[in-house]
């Protein structure tokens, strides 16, 4: 773990920071991780511009982009919370301060969209994340967990996940990075962090048919971005139960595609998208078990 930025772990009365740098919330969802994250003995500012509203994004490239930097560099601020995920991320996540990152390390949680800027922030300084949720107790509390704590994490393999009954057998040991499929896709050949010796972790809801799913991962495949990949942990991907496309599943899709990789792979993972998801690190190291269903992940802060 010497080659990776661990932020310090929060503690009550620290200061953290709202951000909205994809897509702008409701007020009332808003509120709501207000008020989670004072219940936790923080006091939670929200940036200038999280509400703002232009189109389908929380305001101007400029000022989304503004917030995040204002609260990188703001000795203050000990971690980031992003509002939510949407669009937009993408379009300012090369412009991130990372001189400032590196400088004070703190942790960005959030999930969908954000997984731009793990992806960046994984690219340019080897900084911890999380993947995390905090709009209902069962994410609050894994998310408050993997914030505050210094205790690696055990994910178990959900057996009524539609995901588990993709599995390869054996161990690996790695880097977990990774969050939403599609947003890890679009990185190819626009910075995405070499996988090589990592553990992959996806993520998809379903927005169209198995081609998604399917085009996604042959493009990493064809780009030459999963060479070196150690194991695959696959969580959730919603709206894809019950779902068949002239006799396949996504069940299909991601046993086919990820079964020529010659890697572990465990699925179930409780993790993404949909009703109270758990919460995971992005950039510690994790152990993926698929004998034992298990994926053990250090933890993302010190």
């Amino acid at each position: 773990m010497t080659d990776v930025l661990l932020p310090p772990r929060l503690r009550p009365g620290d200061r953290v920071r709202l951000v909205s740098p994809a897509s702008y919330p409701s007020v009332e969802l808003l509120e709501d991780a207000v008020r989670t994250l004072e219940s936790w003995g923080l006091i939670a500012e929200v940036g200038e511009h999280a509400l703002d509203q232009h189109g389908f994004l929380a305001g101007r490239d400029e000022d989304r982009l503004a917030d995040l930097n204002d609260a990188y560099r703001d000795p203050g601020v000990r971690a980031l919370i992003a509002t939510r995920g949407g669009a937009g991320a993408y379009r300012i996540a090369d412009h991130l301060d990372f001189a400032a990152v590196r400088a004070d390390p703190k942790p960005l949680m959030g999930f969908s969209d954000i997984t731009n800027l793990h992806l960046a922030l994984w690219r340019h300084c080897r900084i911890t994340g999380i993947h995390g949720y905090l709009a209902e107790p069962r994410s609050a509390a894994s998310t408050r967990h993997l914030l505050f704590e210094t205790t690696p994490t055990t994910l178990h393999r959900d057996p009524s996940a539609l995901t588990a009954a993709v599995a390869f057998p054996g161990i690996a040991r790695g880097h977990l990075i990774g969050g939403h499929l599609n947003t890890i896709t679009g990185f190819i050949g626009a910075g995405l962090p070499s996988l090589a010796g990592a553990i992959l972790f996806l993520e998809a809801p379903r927005a169209v048919g198995l081609g998604q799913i399917d085009r996604a991962l042959t493009h990493l495949m064809r780009a030459g971005s999963l060479d070196g990949l150690r194991g695959v942990a696959l969580g959730r991907f919603p709206g894809y139960e019950g779902y068949t496309d002239r006799g396949w599943t996504v069940l299909d899709v991601l046993h086919e595609r990820l079964g020529t990789l010659g890697v572990p792979v465990l699925g179930g993972i409780d993790v993404g998208h949909g009703d109270a998801p758990l919460s995971v690190p992005l950039g510690p190291v994790a152990e993926l078990n698929a004998e034992a269903g298990t994926l053990t992940v250090e933890p993302a802060v010190r």
